[in-house]
């Protein structure tokens, strides 16, 4: 768990994006684990984020392939984008990441994650005892510091570090746009698990407080979502319906009774289905665990471990 004192060391969001200029954002969504993967572009320059790509994997047959990364190299392409940076929220439990076949495709595109995703490889290279494994982030291209700002076209991103469901999540914004991860859902499905190793209820309440601090009209764009039969699928809220209506937490939610109910809450979740081999590739930035000597690759999954 995250000591309180040193999470309120973080920045907190006292001034906002004035952009006038709102990015365009566009959603592809991989229904087979519910991820909604986004292009953010600036209509003005057509530079662009991709946030959350996703690489297909096939439980059963244990192959990978490259439908979802290519069909955002498709809309990319398409509509004569060029993207800047290729963004993680966090290190996915429940989805490869599909970091390394756009940084393939787009190769002047930087790789980003928080900053904190070293003390994430710290703690799981322990896990599956993985020998010569570097900690130090440098499987990407940049790490983000909280409160870092940094320009696609002409618009403005911005990170802020929203630790909880994991030591490492950050929420961007962009113009006024916030990419909320696995922080915040939609309203009618609440927040993130905080269950994970490195997981804190108490500080996922303090981090979405502060995100609460953005501006009504801001469009929210979440992480995940697992549709109901009266909406179906959707992805986009306002902070404004976030602040009244999420069902997990909102303006008038005290902090002891969420971390009441989600404690008990988490206490009966099941782990999701491809959390090994999610975090052995997407601590490796979206790489393959190493070839062994007959050239195939192995995840490898430890057994009575969580």
């Amino acid at each position: 768990m995250l000591a309180r004192s040193l999470y309120k060391l973080s920045n907190p969001i006292r001034k906002f994006s004035t952009d006038l200029i709102k990015p365009k954002v566009t959603c592809l969504f991989h229904n087979d684990t519910n991820t909604a993967t986004y292009i953010a572009s600036c209509p003005e320059t057509g530079k662009c984020a991709i946030i959350d790509p996703v690489l297909d994997y096939d439980q059963v047959g244990h192959r990978v392939t490259t439908i979802h990364a290519d069909s955002v190299i498709a809309e990319v392409t398409k509509n004569h984008l060029e993207p800047v940076y290729i963004l993680e929220t966090h290190v996915h439990a429940d989805h490869l990441t599909g970091a390394k076949i756009l940084k393939n495709a787009f190769p002047s595109a930087q790789t980003a994650i928080g900053f904190n995703v070293t003390a994430v490889q710290v703690q799981f290279s322990r896990l599956f005892n993985l020998s010569n494994f570097r900690t130090d982030g440098s499987q990407f291209d940049k790490l983000i510091k909280d409160g870092e700002s940094f320009s696609i076209g002409k618009l403005n991103l911005k990170a802020f570090w929203s630790p909880g469901h994991t030591p490492a999540c950050m929420v961007y914004t962009v113009g006024d746009a916030v990419f909320s991860g696995d922080t915040l859902f939609m309203p009618d499905f609440g927040t993130a698990r905080c269950d994970f190793p490195g997981g804190s209820a108490d500080v996922l309440y303090q981090s979405i407080k502060k995100l609460f601090e953005l501006p009504d009209e801001y469009r929210v764009f979440v992480g995940h979502d697992y549709g109901t039969e009266k909406r179906g699928v959707a992805w986009e809220s306002t902070m404004g319906e976030e602040k009244r209506n999420n069902k997990h937490l909102n303006l008038s939610t005290s902090r002891d009774a969420f971390v009441q109910w989600r404690k008990e809450r988490d206490g009966t979740l099941k782990l999701p289905k491809l959390i090994m081999e999610s975090l052995l590739v997407n601590l490796r930035n979206g790489e393959l665990p190493e070839p062994e000597a007959n050239g195939i690759s192995y995840f490898k999954l430890p057994i009575n471990a969580l």
